[in-house]
């Protein structure tokens, strides 16, 4: 896997640990660079993690122990006010320069709790709401199109036996609940809707060579789930197929909107979701203060938070393919695995648009095959 991008879940955080901490380990307060934050955002991290992300720093001045206290630390380790000047350019909007002054750093405030952490389960059923509207607007319009004999039907038989149709539907129901959401969550969150899903793809462009090996990862592995585990010869999507010029509408739909709202819904909102709920319990049974977010202001789960969040999005996430493949366990498992990896990939890169892209290739590639195996698609008996 030396193709794939170095990153791994970040591990339990016990900087805070009186006990793990070491003695004289300066901690580092730093204000994140929000335009939009509250007046006072406080962010607590380890100078040595400044150091690790080559961050520039400097100390402003040293403070006493007892101003400082938002968790439980050493009550011997030096406090630092430090300005902090992050080279990450993912930071600064589209078509704005880069702030000339480095980022502040705030003292904290004992009273002071993190920002809440986003997007969190009544986002997810914000965006369950949004998506039952959207499926009824997609409904309307197809009603809308039935009624006009568009494209020659004028029955709801044809338009489920029709690939234009139910393709049409889903793109509608799609493009509908992602309006919804455009129009809803920034206000709801206070900042843009792709921030708040941490789309970030500056960072996708960065490591788009080791995200598509990530996404040849995924190709070998349906290549030997379909020697190994093959599924049954006449599924649905088989059937789909092979209806005259069906081939090609389905390859434009699996490499664009397909990859980038099943993103947005099971690893956009649904996985980090999850890991919020997850850690939000941890945190209330074990007396733990919530974790502040990293550097770049992005949410901070737990090792334990992030494995049963992936385990909980994936298993949805086959499921909902599952009847195109004919319930078959091969191609379940498959999913499940491929889900796996477009997980790990969203947690690790904190990149949304990382997981798109991955899921774009890797649906490209198996496109790409069935488009060589069959002759351009004028050979589907071969499939």
């Amino acid at each position: 896997m030396s193709g794939l991008p170095d990153f791994a879940p970040e591990p339990e955080d016990s900087r805070y640990d009186s006990e793990n901490s070491p003695a004289g380990s300066p901690v580092v307060e730093n204000r994140a660079l929000d335009r939009h934050a509250p007046e006072i955002e406080l962010h607590s991290i380890d100078a040595e993690e400044i150091r690790a992300q080559d961050m520039e720093f400097k100390v402003d001045r040293t403070v006493t122990p007892s101003t400082f206290a938002p968790e439980p630390t050493r009550r011997d380790q030096p406090v630092l006010a430090v300005s902090v000047t992050v080279p990450d350019r993912d930071l600064i909007p589209p078509g704005e320069e880069p702030p000339s002054e480095p980022l502040l750093a705030w003292y904290s405030q004992p009273d002071i709790e993190p920002p809440a952490r986003i997007p969190h389960m009544g986002h997810v059923l914000l965006l369950c709401l949004l998506a039952i509207i959207g499926l009824l607007g997609a409904g309307a319009l197809t009603q809308g199109a039935i009624h006009l004999h568009l494209l020659g039907i004028s029955s709801v038989k044809q338009a489920v036996d029709d690939v234009r149709y139910t393709l049409g539907s889903q793109a509608a129901f799609y493009l509908t609940t992602f309006i919804g959401c455009l129009i809803v969550f920034p206000p709801v969150w206070g900042k843009g809707f792709f921030a708040g899903i941490q789309w970030r793809a500056a960072t996708a462009l960065r490591l788009r060579w080791r995200l598509a090996g990530a996404a040849f990862l995924c190709f070998i592995l349906a290549i030997a789930n379909g020697i190994l585990l093959p599924g049954p010869p006449d599924t649905p999507i088989d059937r789909i197929f092979r209806i005259p010029g069906a081939a090609w509408l389905l390859f434009g739909f699996g490499v664009t909107l397909a990859p980038f709202f099943e993103e947005m819904a099971f690893r956009g909102f649904l996985l980090p979701a999850i890991c919020t709920a997850f850690d939000w319990a941890s945190e209330h049974f074990s007396g733990n203060r919530p974790r502040w977010p990293d550097i770049n202001g992005h949410p901070r789960w737990s090792l334990s938070a992030m494995v049963v969040a992936s385990v909980l999005t994936s298993i949805p996430f086959a499921l909902m393919h599952a009847e195109q493949t004919g319930y078959s366990l091969g191609p379940f498992l498959l999913l499940v695995c491929v889900s796996f990896i477009l997980c790990w990939i969203r947690l690790s890169t904190r990149s949304l648009a990382s997981s798109v892209l991955v899921h774009s290739c890797y649906n490209f590639l198996l496109f790409s095959i069935m488009l060589a195996g069959t002759g351009g698609f004028k050979h589907l008996d071969k499939m």
